[in-house]
């Protein structure tokens, strides 16, 4: 038995023994080391994806650990390896699966929602989930590799080139690794955020940061990039006001990269769209080459993945701390530590 943390019901999480079952054919057993609480565990946390969630759910799919144990079968891994995990476990039958993009299978199992996650001491996944992390890169940095492997899809779905003028409404976490990513391809990005804690953060990252509530963003557009406008913007915010932003931003032929979660339908402004032949993709999960990607621009230091980790809480304080992210305030990314080292600081 390990311990695990648990949805039990909206705004209900617990600590618990849990289940450690023994890695099967072509699985690998895995111990956590850190994991990070990231929107879509929020939205779970406030009920709204009970639907889809079957309790007591344990959470977490932004995670890092080393290999513990190998199933049969189970070939090139081997116990103490460093990991991360991509969580998507596809059919290979379904329409989008036949059409190559197994990573939005009709039928996916987002592991961490649909099947148990990674907030506990013990997981047993899929060897074919498993991503390497080279030995120079610490487990806790390690952590970001899937929030960054969100901004690398992002940035490529969106087709951000080098030169191209970039507004990422939104500047939490994901907002501020796709600002990142997207300035890491040359592009020149500006950051819409209206926290001033999170805009004093990605300001030291070197990011250029509008405040929505305080500056008048069209005058702002027309000093950056006089009547031309933004080539593409990124949505990250979730808010009503940041898809009005968005798409207000957007010069002719422009492109809106959808990222945030809008747990409600939204208006938008057509005729703009209309007006300026813009367009309009989705952006969802990620491919292994996204994964891969994210690993060398977390390990290489072009996302300061350190930079961004506001708190690492013990596994038994993992509901608290989903409180305090619900709460807002002054934090980014707060890391659950699976180890037991975090807990031993504390003492």
């Amino acid at each position: 038995m390990t311990l695990a943390v648990r949805y039990l019901s909206a705004r209900t999480l617990d600590t618990a023994p849990a289940e450690s079952p023994s890695p099967g054919p072509a699985q690998v057993e895995i111990a956590p080391a850190y994991v990070g609480i990231c929107g879509t565990d929020l939205h779970i946390f406030h009920g709204d994806m009970d639907a889809r969630v079957a309790v007591p759910a344990v959470l977490g799919h932004e995670m890092s650990g080393r290999v513990v144990r190998v199933g049969a079968g189970v070939e090139g891994w081997a116990p103490g390896d460093a990991v991360t995990v991509m969580p998507l476990r596809w059919d290979d039958t379904c329409p989008a699966c036949l059409a190559g993009h197994q990573h939005i299978c009709q039928h996916l199992d987002f592991i961490g929602i649909d099947s148990p996650g990674a907030m506990q001491q013990r997981w047993t996944v899929p060897a074919s989930t498993l991503v390497r992390l080279p030995g120079s890169l610490a487990l806790d940095r390690a952590a970001l590799v899937e929030p960054t492997a969100v901004a690398v899809h992002d940035v490529g779905r969106a087709g951000v080139r080098d030169g191209e003028r970039v507004v990422v409404v939104g500047g939490g976490p994901v907002g501020v690794l796709i600002a990142l990513v997207a300035r890491a391809v040359g592009a020149d990005v500006r950051v819409v955020e209206l926290s001033p804690h999170r805009r004093r953060l990605a300001e030291e990252l070197g990011l250029t940061v509008w405040d929505p509530g305080a500056e008048d963003l069209p005058e702002l557009i027309r000093q950056w990039a006089g009547e031309a406008g933004a080539d593409v913007a990124f949505e990250v915010s979730g808010a009503a006001g940041g898809v009005d932003t968005a798409v207000e931003v957007l010069g002719v032929r422009g492109r809106l990269c959808l990222v945030a979660i809008h747990p409600r339908p939204r208006e938008i402004n057509l005729h703009r769209f209309f007006w300026r032949e813009l367009t309009l993709v989705g952006a969802r999960l990620y491919d292994r080459s996204d994964f891969e990607k994210a690993v060398t621009l977390v390990a290489d230091g072009t996302i300061p993945a350190d930079r961004l980790i506001s708190k690492v809480v013990p596994l038994t304080e993992a509901p608290a701390a989903f409180e305090a992210l619900e709460g807002g305030g002054d934090v980014m990314k707060i890391l659950v530590d699976c180890t037991g080292e975090a807990q031993e600081a504390a003492e």
